[in-house]
């Protein structure tokens, strides 16, 4: 299984536990919060979606990637979204060893 995989399969784990935020709506205000560890955002995602959530994370300081597309996030967490945000951070730093 490589990489890419076991972080989808812990982004399902992490959705499963209560630990993950969806929705652009939510995840920007998780990132105002500063709840979110971690945002992941569809690279097929619109670019104004795409420049609102890369903004806010540079502003906030958070770690934001477009490694996954929709379909991959939609089928991680089980429910069609672009935007997914990580507020525990055991899973964010887990991710993190996963993405290096």
């Amino acid at each position: 299984m490589n990489k890419l995989q076991q972080l989808l399969n812990l982004m399902g784990l992490a959705q499963r536990a209560g630990k993950l935020i969806s929705g652009e709506e939510l995840v920007v205000k998780a990132i105002q919060t500063e709840q979110a560890r971690l945002v992941f955002v569809a690279k097929d995602a619109s670019q104004n979606l795409i420049k609102t959530v890369t903004d806010k994370c540079k502003y906030y300081d958070i770690e934001v990637s477009t490694v996954f597309d929709t379909l991959d996030l939609s089928s991680a967490i089980g429910r069609p979204r672009k935007v997914v945000a990580v507020s525990d951070a055991g899973f964010s730093k887990k991710m993190r060893t996963l993405m290096d």
